[in-house]
């Protein structure tokens, strides 16, 4: 077999078992397994570039170049749907069609997932073109952004599909994946995704295509366009579709009265809950398309089809008070204290009212009978007040003018919701904020110190910023609470071992705010050494990729402040990474050609995710397993026992950090 003929049976191959494992998840083979046939296939690619294919399996893994969204005009409009929110009105919605087709109709009924809609285009069982509804008329091509979503289709299966249609459905982030991404963002104090909604349609407009790969996003498609459709049965053509390779809904039901809608109804209501997706409603089509042509559209949307939207499940509580909760980077958040109330299977107690315009719009009152909901919302938050209920001596909600923590006078900057406290230097929530960002894993990776450590050191007066860390010795800290000589070497230990960290993550480590850990890399490629950056311009600042007026005007308020100078001077001192490393990406080799590797360990200089890239990169296999095909471990601290014991048994070698590094100079 030639390479161009392997190249062609690994798409086929990995197109099926992208299929099995993301639209049926029914795997066939190991994430291993599957990631070995992927990385055959991206080097016979390099090797043969005439053979390139927009629709190749390599092509999810999405790109890092930027590119602006054209527009574009949909060939069919993409209407909204009426909304009903009662069982009368559905029943109007049901006789209005009757009378109108004065015959025998079906409907088919259809979970309305709730994320952000799309238009996709296939030419020839290819994939061609994604379109955002946009304004109904024409939307944004995000074309390179939905390549990166596993369960949408780039070849179809078979040969029985239209040579050209349109099949539209929703783009949608699962519960499970828009959880981690908020406790990401909370983590580096980034505003929260409210629901699956707003993060499933800001990711899908992000304008690096690698990104949107990583926060794997889902679809599901319901409603197939065309001229030569199989069936005149919109049901029937989505089973048709689901055949072809699509994501469909399994639950869809052909109804033939109201009281089998009803039902449909009353069991997704409660049902809907266990899904790993976001839904809010129901969706009602008539399913024959000869009779949606007979009943046509009004301006605005279809007259055979409507929208039954569930009810967001609230609660009714009391405010007991509000508490004020400072960050690190000194937004003050007021949090209501509620009597517990069980809501969507959970108990709350708390709900975040975000700033003073929310409180003062709700016009809360302590003492107050609220309205607490979730419906799609992942936060639970007060949606209204009960004012019947209020008694003439609850008092007024009034946000914080002072910190709660240091008694700063709270400020507001223009065009911000947010209030903070401007006291940086002597707030001990933001001091303590800062260094618990500092060394967490993705920053400095500062094994053996966590934030009750960061605690300790900071009352008894060891440490005050980042740089104190660096000074620290074991006579230091060893005798304090629950810390022995052994532990104290471990953190004196961790801490030196941060140093060789990469020059990306320091900048991410220093808590720039709206500086997170991708922009961070984005900013450390564009000025490759601390000098550079701090010396940049507002104009060269706003000309670097992905780099908006926000973010540059937030490095320059940094680098304005004589304290965050001197704190990187100091860092500087201290021997951290303040440039570039020398070797580019590009620069990659072959070293580990044939070499399968097992990562095991917590590592100062680079992160697992980043060694695992490094050895693909320089031609490895990474392995999840030990086993006699292992080449060597590259291990860390705290490798686990067993582990280690296999790796004995089996006379696998184990490589340290330093050693793995020197192997690829």
């Amino acid at each position: 077999m030639t390479e161009i003929e392997r190249i062609g049976q690994l798409r086929q191959a990995l197109h099926q078992h992208n299929y099995n494992y993301y639209v049926l998840n029914a795997p066939e083979i190991s994430d291993f397994e599957f990631d070995a046939l992927m990385h055959e296939l991206q080097e016979l690619e390099k090797r043969h570039p005439e053979c390139r294919d927009e629709n190749s399996p390599t092509m999810r893994v999405g790109s890092d170049i930027s590119q602006d969204f054209v527009q574009v005009a949909h060939k069919y409009p993409m209407l909204s749907l009426a909304n009903t929110y009662s069982e009368s009105e559905v029943a109007d919605f049901y006789n209005r069609v009757r009378k109108a087709l004065n015959e025998d109709f079906e409907l088919c009924c259809e979970l309305k997932y709730d994320g952000t809609s799309i238009s996709l285009t296939y030419r020839d069982g290819k994939f061609v073109q994604a379109v955002t509804r946009g304004d109904g008329v024409k939307g944004d091509d995000v074309t390179n952004n939905v390549k990166t979503i596993q369960s949408i289709p780039l070849v179809l299966h078979g040969n029985d599909y239209p040579k050209e249609f349109e099949i539209r459905g929703e783009i949608l982030m699962p519960w499970d994946v828009f959880e981690a991404l908020n406790r990401e963002r909370e983590e580096q104090e980034e505003p929260l995704f409210a629901n699956p909604r707003n993060a499933a349609s800001g990711t899908l407009k992000l304008q690096n295509s690698a990104t949107v790969a990583s926060r794997k996003l889902d679809a599901y498609l319901y409603y197939l366009l065309g001229d030569h459709l199989p069936h005149d049965g919109h049901y029937e053509n989505l089973k048709e579709a689901e055949k072809w390779g699509f994501k469909v809904s399994h639950v869809a039901r052909k109804c033939r009265n109201l009281q089998e809608v009803y039902d449909f109804i009353s069991y997704w209501d409660t049902e809907r809950k266990n899904l790993p997706v976001a839904t809010d409603g129901i969706v009602l089509k008539v399913n024959s398309m000869r009779q949606q042509r007979l009943l046509g559209y009004t301006a605005k949307t279809p007259r055979w089809a409507i929208a039954y939207k569930f009810q967001a499940e609230r609660a009714l509580t009391r405010l007991h008070s509000v508490s004020f909760q400072v960050g690190r980077t000194g937004a003050v958040t007021p949090v209501a204290n509620l009597e517990p109330v069980q809501l969507s299977g959970t108990v709350v107690k708390r709900a975040s009212l975000h700033n003073a315009d929310i409180i003062k719009k709700l016009d809360l009152h302590i003492g107050d009978m609220v309205y607490v909901e979730k419906g799609g919302e992942i936060i639970p938050k007060i949606t209204g007040v009960d004012k019947s209920s209020r008694l003439a001596s609850n008092k007024e909600v009034e946000f914080a003018t002072t910190c709660p923590e240091c008694g700063a006078t709270l400020v507001r900057y223009e065009g911000e919701a947010a209030s903070y406290c401007p006291n940086e230097s002597h707030c001990p929530p933001q001091i303590k904020g800062k260094i618990e960002h500092f060394i967490s894993r993705k920053a400095m990776n500062i094994d053996n110190v966590g934030p009750e450590t960061v605690d300790l050191f900071y009352q008894l007066g060891l440490i005050h910023d980042a740089a104190d860390l660096y000074q620290l010795t074991v006579d230091d800290i060893k005798g304090l609470d629950r810390m022995g000589e052994k532990s104290a070497e471990n953190i004196i230990n961790g801490i030196q071992r941060s140093k060789q960290v990469p020059y990306e993550r320091v900048v991410f480590a220093l808590g720039i705010r709206f500086v997170g850990e991708t922009v961070a890399k984005t900013v450390a490629k564009a000025f490759p050494s601390i000098d550079e950056l701090a010396q940049a311009s507002l104009d060269a600042l706003l000309h670097t990729d992905e780099i908006g007026a926000k973010i540059a005007e937030s490095i320059m308020r940094y680098f304005a402040d004589e304290k965050n100078r001197q704190l990187v001077e100091r860092l500087k001192k201290a021997g951290l990474q303040m440039k570039a490393a020398p070797k580019s990406e590009n620069e990659y080799t072959e070293k580990l050609k044939g070499q399968t590797i097992v990562i095991s360990g917590v590592f100062a200089k680079h992160s697992r995710e980043e060694y695992k890239e490094i050895i693909e990169k320089n031609g490895g296999k990474n392995a999840g397993s030990i086993s006699s095909k292992t080449s060597f471990i590259l291990a860390g601290s705290n490798m686990g026992p067993s582990k280690l014991e296999k790796a004995r048994k089996l006379g696998v070698r184990i490589m340290d950090e330093d050693d793995f590094l020197k192997l690829l100079e």
